[in-house]
C-alpha cells in the first residue's frame, strides 16, 4: 500500500458493515502524540462495484454532511451489494468549525490534491484520498454547496468522459442523481489531469466520478437535502448497490456550459437583481453595489460580461473588491446547435 501518515481503524477487506475513524496525526501542546479524528464508514457485501462517497470537503457545506451520515446510519449490510465507502465530513477540522478552510492550516482541500503524507494535516487527507481510497473506488462522488458566500440550485457536474464507456457512465450517473441543473465540463479530466480537486484526484486513479452543489448559504435547505438524499439512492441503485431500492420516476436534467463569473469592482452592499434560472444578457445590469456610508453616492452598477442564466448566486451582501456575485451558464444543447 501506498505510504501514508494516516491510519484507518476501518479494514476494507472486511465483509460488514463497520463505523470508525481515520486517525489524522495531529501533535500539539494538549496532546503530544494525538490524532484528529475522521469518520468513516464501509459497508462490504461481495461481489460489486466500490462506491465511495464524500461530503465536508469544504465544511460550510451541509446538505451532503446530512446525506452521507444519514446513508451511514441506515444502510445494513444486507441492502448493499458491493462496497460502499462514506466519509461525512473527509475535512473534519474545518467541518467541525463551519469553516470553507482548515482553522489548523488555513488549507482548502478541494485546491490540495494530490497532497503529501507528511505535510500539513489538510494536505494529509488530500493525500489519503488520492493515493489509498481512490485507487479502491470504481465511482466517486464529492457532495459540495456554495458554502457561506454562495447559493446553488441542486447541480451535478461532470466531465464529457474520454471514451465511450465513460462518456455512458457520466450520463448514468447523471440520469440516476436526476439533478435539476447538470455543469458540464468542456475540457482537462482524465488520467494526465493536473486539477487539485478531488475530482482530478479521481481522474487521475481512473475512478469514474461527479461532483454535486447543493444549495449553500450557510443553512440546510429540506428540499435540497431530499433531493440529495434521493439522488444518492438512485446511484447506488443504477450501479446494482442497492438492488432492493425501488426508484422513482425520472425528473429531468438540464445540461449546462458554465461561462464565467460576475464579479464585484468595489466594496458595499450588494444588491441583487437577479434570481437563480433568470435570464441575463451581456451588458445588463444584475446588481447594485451601495455605499451607505456616503449617503450622497450613488450605487455602482454590475453588470454581466456573459449571456445565459443565473446558475449561482452571491449568498453575502457584504462584497469587496474581487468578489464574485453571480455565475453565469449557458444551454449546453444550444452551444453544441451552435457549434
Amino acid at each position: 500500500m501506498t505510504a501514508t501518515s494516516i491510519t484507518s481503524e476501518v479494514d476494507f477487506t472486511v465483509t460488514g458493515k463497520q463505523a470508525a475513524f481515520l486517525r489524522l496525526p495531529h501533535s500539539v501542546h494538549r496532546s503530544a502524540y494525538g490524532w484528529i479524528p475522521v469518520p468513516i464508514t464501509c459497508i462490504n457485501n461481495g461481489p460489486g462495484p466500490t462506491l465511495l462517497i464524500m461530503a465536508g470537503n469544504h465544511g460550510d457545506e451541509y446538505e451532503g454532511q446530512i446525506a452521507v451520515s444519514n446513508l451511514a446510519r441506515s444502510l445494513d449490510v444486507a441492502d448493499i451489494r458491493g462496497r460502499l465507502i462514506l466519509l461525512p465530513m473527509v475535512n473534519t477540522p474545518a467541518a467541525e468549525a463551519g469553516l470553507r478552510i482548515s482553522p489548523i492550516d488555513s488549507g482548502n482541500l478541494n485546491r490540495s490534491f494530490p497532497g503529501s503524507a507528511t505535510g500539513t494535516p489538510t494536505e494529509m487527507i488530500a493525500h489519503y484520498i488520492e493515493e489509498v481510497l481512490m485507487p479502491l473506488a470504481d465511482y466517486s462522488v464529492d457532495l459540495h454547496s456554495g458554502g457561506s458566500s454562495l447559493f446553488y440550485p441542486p447541480t451535478l457536474l461532470r466531465g464529457q468522459g474520454h471514451s465511450t464507456e465513460e462518456t455512458k457512465a457520466l450520463l448514468d450517473l447523471q440520469a440516476a442523481f436526476d439533478l435539476p441543473y447538470a455543469w458540464v465540463f468542456t475540457g482537462g479530466g482524465g488520467r494526465s489531469s493536473s486539477a487539485r480537486t478531488a475530482m482530478g484526484a479521481a481522474n487521475r486513479k481512473g475512478a469514474i466520478n461527479v461532483m454535486a452543489e447543493l444549495g449553500g448559504s450557510g443553512v440546510v435547505t429540506p428540499e435540497i437535502l431530499q433531493s440529495t438524499e434521493r439522488g444518492l439512492r438512485r446511484i447506488l441503485n443504477s450501479l446494482g448497490m442497492l438492488p432492493d431500492y425501488q426508484p422513482d420516476a425520472r425528473r429531468g436534467t438540464q445540461e449546462l456550459n458554465v461561462q464565467g463569473s460576475v464579479y464585484a469592482y468595489s466594496a458595499g452592499i450588494f444588491e441583487s437583481t437577479k434570481s437563480i434560472g433568470d435570464n441575463v444578457e451581456v451588458g445588463e445590469t444584475v446588481g447594485l453595489i451601495h455605499h451607505p456610508e456616503t449617503p450622497k453616492a450613488e450605487p455602482e452598477k454590475v453588470s454581466s460580461p456573459y449571456a445565459g442564466i443565473v446558475l449561482c448566486s452571491r449568498a453575502m451582501a457584504r462584497v469587496e473588491r474581487g468578489d464574485a456575485v453571480f455565475q453565469i451558464a449557458s444551454d449546453a444543447e444550444a452551444e453544441a446547435d451552435k457549434a
